[in-house]
């Protein structure tokens, strides 16, 4: 009862229910909060620390940024959301909230835009060297299934497409990257497809900040041939996998375009079906299937693996922010 007053009385203040109000939208840093809330960085950040302590929001750090959103499950998702239910929809300081709130994201959306834009000659070049995209899309769904509302975590994540594609079929979906560019072009994709159960983190695929066993699919989709160390990449993501959880890879086959090093910082020219099978026995992964996707002159290739059944310590459903603190 105690922990239930001490998330009421944090609640319970104007400008905090205004906080909450907006983080509820999407995850926001201090800055882009002062800018809609009108109110001094201090003051703001206080505001901030009593609904973290209330459990009432959940932060992360992301380089020298840290942003803030409300928990999409647990004790403080199950206050925060009737809460904010009770809340008039047309209170005049909530509406000019949520219009400086559409100037931030249109300016995110701005941003991600004009990164996108500098860096489409190269995206668009190595999409022409092989099969549709759509085409691809369409197996990665069929050899994913039926998530049945279940955790999905898009490693490497980029502009956030994987996440868009699966993430209206997930309880929750995360995406993780080391760039913060590409991190602001899939928080605006994510932003636009309005999947508020999904997040994007910076963080290492080799160092994932995750506990084991938490993701019922895990997709590295066109990522391992930039890894350094594949086979360390793929562990990691194994290391992470629900019992029974399934593991997706997305990349080429072998091929011999050894321009794609020099000017697109590929690492590995393809990958042979042999060492994938490899490297997921070698993590105690049970090798499923491989679909075959041939292109001109590239083929992509989609390897699929789950983990066997095994005993593992019960992840609690609000776990993927803490997790990631």
């Amino acid at each position: 009862m105690e922990q239930v007053l001490a998330r009421l009385r944090a609640a319970a203040e104007a400008t905090r229910l205004r906080l909450l109000a907006i983080c509820a939208e999407c995850e926001l840093t201090v800055s882009e909060i002062t800018q809609i809330i009108g109110q001094s960085q201090p003051r703001v950040s206080r505001h901030l620390k009593l609904l973290c302590e209330a459990g009432l929001l959940v932060r992360f750090r992301e380089g020298t940024w840290v942003f803030y959103r409300t928990p999409h499950s647990g004790p403080g998702a199950d206050l925060v959301q009737p809460v904010l239910a009770l809340l008039p929809v047309d209170d005049e300081i909530l509406s000019l909230d949520r219009a400086r709130l559409e100037q931030v994201k249109a300016q995110r959306e701005k941003i991600a835009t004009e990164y996108f834009r500098a860096n489409a000659e190269d995206w668009d070049q190595i999409r022409s060297l092989h099969i549709d995209e759509a085409v691809v899309e369409q197996a990665l769904l069929d050899a994913v299934g039926d998530l049945g509302g279940g955790r999905i975590l898009d490693i490497g994540t980029g502009t956030g497409r994987i996440l868009e594609l699966l993430g209206k079929n997930a309880e929750e979906g995360v995406g993780v990257d080391m760039s913060r560019e590409m991190l602001a072009v899939a928080r605006a994709r994510l932003q636009r497809a309005d999947l508020s159960n999904c997040l994007v983190r910076q963080a290492d695929m080799y160092q994932l900040p995750y506990p084991g066993g938490m993701f019922d699919v895990v997709t590295l989709h066109q990522v391992l041939h930039f890894a350094e160390k594949p086979d360390a990449a793929i562990a990691e993501a194994a290391r992470v996998l629900a019992p029974n959880g399934k593991l997706v890879v997305v990349d080429f086959a072998p091929h011999d375009r050894d321009e794609l090093r020099e000017e697109h910082a590929h690492r590995r020219l393809g990958f042979e079906d042999s060492s994938i099978s490899t490297w997921f026995r070698a993590c105690e992964l049970v090798f499923d299937d491989v679909i075959n996707l041939p292109g001109k002159p590239l083929t992509v290739r989609i390897w699929v693996a789950h983990a066997a059944a095994r005993v593992t310590e019960q992840v609690p459903k609000n776990s993927t922010d803490k997790a990631a603190e």
